[in-house]
């Protein structure tokens, strides 16, 4: 990197794109726009589908201004003239959470016809971040060869699985973990992870009997 760019990303104002498509799953964007709002190191800017919206109201129980009430800056999804929708705009990167498979198949095949998927166009083109947290199951194979051309554009596609090795007790645990993992990919330290893995060794204690280690 040059002396130029290094001072340029330096300067650069922190701020991150969270999107909410209509998949299952409300509670993760939910939970990342409030990790964000606490840590307090990049500006939030939000866009919610229709069907996010209704989505999140069915499953939390929260309006669209409480929804919109978690971000700094909110942009609505038919605007896609708005700020995000332009590699100019310097941002962080984008998480989609949940992403839904319509809305990883538009982000797929380059379909931007809102500003979820433009925005989420302008990470692959700006080679920024993209994570799409995918929720779907079981895929069929629109789904995966969706995957897998989002990652050839370098997305990642990080699917909200469970960390049951964590021993989580509640949804919350499960979710907060999921966050946890979504701000690990861009460099934000948190407390979402209470504790992480550090081998077998250390789960169950150094007993030295040796037999799960032959």
């Amino acid at each position: 990197m040059s002396p130029m760019n290094a001072q340029e990303n330096a300067q650069a104002p922190r701020r991150i794109v969270v999107g909410i498509s209509g998949a299952s799953g409300a509670m993760i964007g939910v939970r990342l726009l409030e990790a964000l709002r606490r840590i307090g190191t990049h500006e939030t800017h939000l866009v919610v589908s229709a069907s996010g919206a209704v989505t999140a109201a069915q499953e939390l129980g929260i309006g669209r201004n409480d929804l919109d009430g978690l971000a700094d800056v909110v942009h609505n999804v038919r605007d896609v003239g708005a700020s995000i929708a332009s590699g100019s705009f310097v941002t962080s990167g984008m998480v989609i959470a949940p992403c839904s498979m319509k809305t990883l198949a538009a982000v797929a095949n380059g379909l931007s016809d809102n500003l979820l998927a433009r925005a989420a166009d302008v990470m692959l083109k700006e080679r920024r971040r993209l994570v799409l947290v995918a929720r779907e199951t079981p895929l069929n194979l629109a789904h995966l060869r969706n995957m897998t051309y989002a990652t050839e554009m370098g997305a990642i596609v990080m699917p909200p699985v469970p960390a049951f090795y964590a021993h989580p007790k509640t949804i919350e645990d499960v979710v907060a973990h999921t966050v946890g993992r979504i701000l690990d990919l861009f460099g934000i330290e948190h407390r979402e992870i209470e504790k992480r893995w550090s081998g077998l060794a250390d789960e169950f204690g150094a007993r030295g009997n040796g037999g799960a280690n032959e």
